[in-house]
């Protein structure tokens, strides 16, 4: 495998990261770049991780891991979006502008959301231990290009957030769910 070929695959396996992060950077309260950062680099790591765990697993898991990836991502994608629309909706109509919003994610929601935008890339890892490519350095590629994704996400979503005040959440939570639909769509056929 080229070059070339891995940056696909990584900026492939970085965009439903991206658009979850724009989903959580509006959700926050003025996000600034540490915590863009912060996110990023929590998005990266777990999507460098699991390719190695995919491509490690092999054969074995392949079949297992194509089978359900989809519908664990959509399940968990899913649950967290449908919290961030219920919390969007319990918003009082006299909110002060930023109020109610958190001024970072806990770590935990944070490792949910990567683990459930980077599943997939599990099963990528899985098919490429049939392949003769560097598994360490294409895992690193894809983590780095999530990492970046991801903190320009989070950027992308202060913007986003700040023009759509307090109902930002929603679309979040929306695009969380727009996400899962979409992997599970993909998977099941719908989308050619």
């Amino acid at each position: 495998m080229n070059f070339a070929s891995t940056l696909l695959i990584a900026f492939a396996m970085s965009t439903d990261a991206f658009a979850a992060a724009v989903g959580k950077g509006a959700t926050l309260h003025r996000p600034r770049i540490r915590e863009a950062l912060r996110t990023g680099l929590i998005f990266g790591v777990i999507e460098a991780a699991t390719p190695l765990i995919g491509w490690a697993l092999g054969r074995a898991a392949a079949p297992y891991v194509e089978s359900w990836d989809h519908w664990i991502a959509f399940g968990l994608l899913a649950l967290l979006g449908a919290h961030m629309i219920h919390a969007g909706l319990t918003h009082s109509a006299d909110d002060e502008p930023g109020a109610g919003k958190p001024g970072r994610h806990s770590l935990w929601l944070l490792a949910v959301t990567g683990f459930a935008t980077s599943i997939d890339a599990m099963a990528v890892g899985a098919g490429l231990a049939f392949i003769d490519v560097n598994i360490l350095s294409t895992a690193a590629t894809i983590g780095l290009a999530t990492m970046v994704m991801v903190t320009f996400g989070v950027m992308v979503g202060r913007f986003l957030g700040a023009v759509a005040g307090k109902r930002a959440e929603i679309g979040g939570g929306l695009i969380l769910i727009g996400i899962g639909s979409w992997i599970l769509a993909g998977h099941l056929g719908y989308l050619a």
